[in-house]
């Protein structure tokens, strides 16, 4: 397995995402020689396009397709040392609106994901991204591995069901899975709507000028990661076997209020404004209200935690500084 984890064949699923894309130019910055293998759908109602792949898309190849295509898994997951199934539907209210095509997406997307590694590729590592929404609202002071899943939304759900997949692949079939929750990432290439997260959409809009809505009192705690953050927990998860197989919290220790983090937004963008509205019906039911979660876990096993402060991770979204 050593021997095929340095020839790094690698295949990023969903690889024109925010995510996907964020993670190639990282691995590439780590990796220069890697040979990379992006695939994405480019779906209108994802909302992905190749901008921010734009920059090292001569380095790498890559294949528009969708995960639920048979015949391209078999193609794209042969012969491939790791595995980054970053394809997803991303938004909790679309998932409301279309809880139909969130599954399609993200419990049968996945699944076929699996089962394709188990027929052409059972020595590959895979990675998944799931989220930390599917626990729902906090019924413990501090959220880990262990609280219980209440998931308030269609896509939190199903993020969920997809992690059990992982689970019981690894399990029945010794594919090695590593699942990892991240939450409310933010940086480079950040999709400008609102409902694919909160934090990349008020980069946008301070950005272009626009004034930061926030819904309440804006008291409610979020905890973000700048995205350079995931990709190296990504990168090295795919090297520690001490993860295969289990789901880990892989957050930042800082946590914010909705408030603070448009207030530092703001700061690196001083030509927005924030206005305060009530809160939408809808986002109201949906809302996890104050969350603290727990990297605790993660950090035991192999001593990894979030470099970039919130400011820090700002400036480097402002600059869009990378080294590929």
């Amino acid at each position: 397995m050593a021997d095929r984890i340095s020839k790094k064949h690698i295949v990023v699923l969903g690889g024109a995402g925010f995510l996907g894309s964020n993670l190639i130019r990282f691995i590439l910055a780590t990796e220069p020689n890697a040979d990379i293998t992006a695939v994405d759908s480019l779906d209108p109602r994802l909302k992905s396009t190749l901008d921010g792949l734009a920059p090292v898309l001569k380095k790498i190849t890559f294949i528009q397709g969708d995960i639920r295509d048979d015949s391209l898994l078999k193609r794209v997951v042969a012969g491939k040392d790791i595995i980054f199934q970053c394809a997803a539907q991303t938004s909790h209210p679309t998932s409301l609106e279309d809880p139909v095509f969130d599954a399609e997406i993200n419990c049968i997307g996945n699944l076929k994901v699996l089962l394709a590694m188990k027929q052409y590729n059972r020595g590959a590592v895979i990675v998944f991204p799931s989220s930390s929404s599917i626990v729902g609202k906090a019924l413990e002071n501090v959220i880990d591995e262990d609280h219980p899943e209440r998931p308030l939304d269609i896509y939190s759900a199903n993020k969920g069901v997809a992690e059990k997949y992982f689970r019981i692949f690894h399990n029945a079939y010794d594919i090695k899975t590593v699942v990892l929750r991240f939450a409310n990432l933010f940086g480079p290439h950040g999709k400008g709507s609102p409902e694919f997260g909160f934090a990349n959409y008020f980069i946008r809009l301070a950005e272009a000028g626009k004034p930061i809505t926030i819904y309440g009192d804006g008291l409610q705690t979020r905890n973000l990661m700048f995205v350079d953050d995931a990709a190296d927990i990504m990168w090295r998860a795919v090297h520690e076997p001490k993860l295969i197989g289990q789901a880990y919290f892989a957050v930042h220790a800082e946590h914010h209020t909705v408030r603070e983090v448009a207030e530092h937004i703001i700061r690196a963008f001083p030509q927005s404004s924030i206005n305060f509205i009530p809160w939408p019906d809808m986002r109201k039911r949906i809302e996890i209200e104050k969350v603290f979660f727990s990297s605790a876990r993660l950090h035991n096993a192999i001593g990894w935690q979030a470099k970039f402060s919130l400011e820090e991770g700002l400036q480097r979204t402002k600059e869009r500084t990378y080294s590929v």
